[in-house]
């Protein structure tokens, strides 16, 4: 080999070129490496993971250009859906790649008795090879082609009354109201006889500039189609504390929400005290099982484009499915946005591309699908970095870009359907950014709580003017109109797996390492987590593969 190994190994690195090991000996073997490697860029290999036929390629560059035969034996020929991330040799660039390719473990995932603390599966739970069962994919609601708002202010008004008259009738049928509920402005003219103990209203309406004064109290207006009152909830102290109260004042509300509420007028009628509130939740959902003991596996946030996209994890994920008992009983696998890290989304985002160009992100995670076993059906929707409109509910990706994927199914966000005959919301997740804000009891380390208060008000990002730009359509495309089964979301890089009320809430996990603006807020994502939930027995299980 001309030049010894470490010199060869280090002008690899500074072209950002990842070596397979089994392409080890066929570059030790070559008369003059950096001759060939000199021609890398004249086939359109920039930087990346070497291959067998990119290598040939340099060498028939190499060898056409100076008129001589140079040869390599072909020690190995490996397809690129076989390409393993263990096969990748680190080098000292990493830093230069922009992520670091986090070790990977020597045995394979199927031997590790403990995943993520918890419990290894059970054939009894994950019953049925995916290949045994048909595909159901039945889609209820999504917004794709069916938008047709102007953004008028009548739109604005039609979304708003659709949302109320919904939620209304929810509250009324899971709620027990203590009465019938009335309306604003019959209530604001008839005061008087709502006043003291025992001479109780109710009224349900949409929650507006919530707020809490000096004394710890929360005060918000609520109005309907007829008026406004404004509302106290009052803090209470020793054996008059209620604990539903309580969590309201502690979690406060969302601006925009809708629910209901019972009390008593001030002397003057100008404040309504507030005994109880009543949202639209009913108290358990008892969920949908399929007859096929096949599953579905949920992540989010790819980032394919950036430069700080887990590829090694990516790869070795797609030997697990190869390999793992446990991945052949997965007949859906949900992509619940951010797939690609787009482009223009933020300022200064060219510089942390791999991928500058917008469909170049597209193709190459249609090649990272296409490395999956044939018998998982991809199910994708769109996220805040990704090429649709960005105001909510958001249609599917245009024709163009889903060209280059074979067997995906592609909707909107959000989007309502079922699997098998067990229903799933899928929700890429931007409104948890508002939630974090409105509400003292969400964080971005507990994202699951923003879906539990999503679920509580039957909407999925209430909040107008906040941080989700939405669409006004005439209908509300946003109400949960049917409490899932299963509810996902993405969006924060979490990760996390719960039951709340009878619907299993899932926080799909990323496959982008941390960025650097996580690193100024000093944020850590949960990467290369992959939530497996049975449709038949419900039994679920997280694989990690950073």
């Amino acid at each position: 080999m001309g030049g010894d190994a470490v010199d060869i190994w280090q002008h690899l690195a500074s072209r950002k070129i990842m070596l397979l090991k089994s392409m080890k000996q066929a570059v030790q073997e070559l008369e003059d490496p950096h001759a060939v490697f000199s021609y890398a860029q004249e086939i359109g290999f920039n930087s990346g993971l070497l291959t067998q036929e990119i290598l040939n390629k340099m060498i028939a560059a190499h060898s056409s250009a100076n008129g001589n035969q140079v040869t390599v034996e072909q020690k190995i020929e490996i397809p690129a859906a076989k390409i393993a991330p263990t096969d990748v040799i680190a080098n000292n660039s990493a830093d230069e790649l922009g992520r670091t390719i986090a070790p990977i473990a020597q045995h394979e995932p199927f031997d590790v008795r403990f995943r993520n603390n918890l419990p290894d599966w059970s054939v009894n739970d994950f019953s049925e090879n995916a290949s045994d069962a048909p595909q159901d994919i039945k889609v209820h609601y999504d917004i794709t082609g069916k938008s047709v708002t102007e953004g008028k202010m009548s739109d604005i008004n039609s979304c708003f009354s659709d949302r109320l008259e919904k939620i209304r009738k929810m509250i009324i049928r899971n709620s027990n109201l203590p009465k019938p509920p009335q309306e604003i402005a019959r209530l604001q003219t008839e005061y008087a006889r709502y006043q003291g103990y025992g001479n109780s209203a109710v009224a349900i309406g949409l929650v507006n500039e919530p707020r809490y004064t000096k004394n710890g109290h929360l005060m918000w207006g609520i109005e309907d189609e007829t008026g406004e009152i404004t509302c106290l909830l009052t803090k209470r102290q020793g054996d008059d504390r209620d604990r539903a109260q309580e969590l309201i004042l502690e979690s406060g509300l969302m601006p925009d929400d809708v629910l209901g509420v019972s009390g008593s007028f001030s002397q003057t009628g100008d404040i309504f005290y507030v005994s109880d509130l009543y949202f639209p939740l009913k108290p358990k959902h008892q969920k949908a099982s399929s007859e096929h003991g096949i599953s579905v596996a949920f992540i989010s946030d790819i980032h394919v484009g950036s430069k700080t996209f887990l590829e090694a994890q990516w790869h070795k994920m797609v030997r697990w499915f190869h390999t793992d008992p446990l991945a052949k009983t997965i007949k859906y696998l949900i992509l619940s946005g951010d797939c690609v890290d787009g482009v223009g989304i933020y300022p200064g985002q060219d510089k942390e591309l791999a991928i500058p160009d917008l469909y170049g992100q597209y193709t190459e995670f249609a090649r990272l699908l296409e490395l999956l076993p044939d018998w998982v059906e991809c199910v994708m929707l769109p996220g805040n970095h990704d090429a649709v409109r960005p105001a909510e509910p958001q249609p599917t990706f245009e024709k163009d870009i889903q060209q280059d994927y074979n067997s995906t199914t592609f909707v909107g966000n959000p989007c309502d359907f079922s699997l098998n005959g067990v229903r799933l919301l899928s929700y890429h997740g931007k409104s948890i950014d508002d939630f974090v804000a409105g509400l003292r009891t969400v964080t971005y380390a507990d994202p699951v709580e923003a879906m539990r208060q999503m679920l509580r008000r039957r909407h999925l990002a209430p909040q107008w003017g906040g941080k989700t730009p939405l669409s006004p359509e005439p209908e509300d495309g946003l109400v949960i109109n049917e409490v899932p089964d299963i509810f996902v979301t993405g969006h924060v890089h979490g990760h996390a797996c719960i039951d709340f009320k009878g619907t299993t809430l899932i926080c799909s996990s990323t496959w982008q390492d941390q960025t650097s603006y996580q690193r100024m807020l000093g944020f850590q994502p949960k990467p290369c987590i992959l939530t497996i939930v049975n449709l038949k027995s419900h039994a679920t299980t997280a694989i990690p593969f950073a």
